[in-house]
């Protein structure tokens, strides 16, 4: 699927896609975090707790990225 383009001209715009993005997260990597943890499974802990952190940080250099050309892909 092809990302969707977001313009953010201001605080409003940039507050309604960090709260899609931070639902998308939590949603795909948190329950990746979550099942592991439910399991036991200590390497899987870690692996989806790394993938976790990998993925905020994604997502925040990505609207640093966006916001210093004014369009954030969602």
């Amino acid at each position: 699927m092809e990302p969707e383009t977001v313009t953010i001209d201001n605080r409003n715009d940039f507050s309604l896609w960090a709260i899609e993005r931070a639902k998308l997260i939590v949603s795909e990597q948190g329950t990746a975090l979550a099942l592991a943890a439910r399991d036991m499974d200590d390497t899987e802990i870690g692996q989806a707790g790394n993938a976790l952190g990998q993925a905020i940080a994604d997502a925040m250099l990505e609207v640093f990225d966006g916001l210093m050309n004014g369009v954030v892909e969602e």
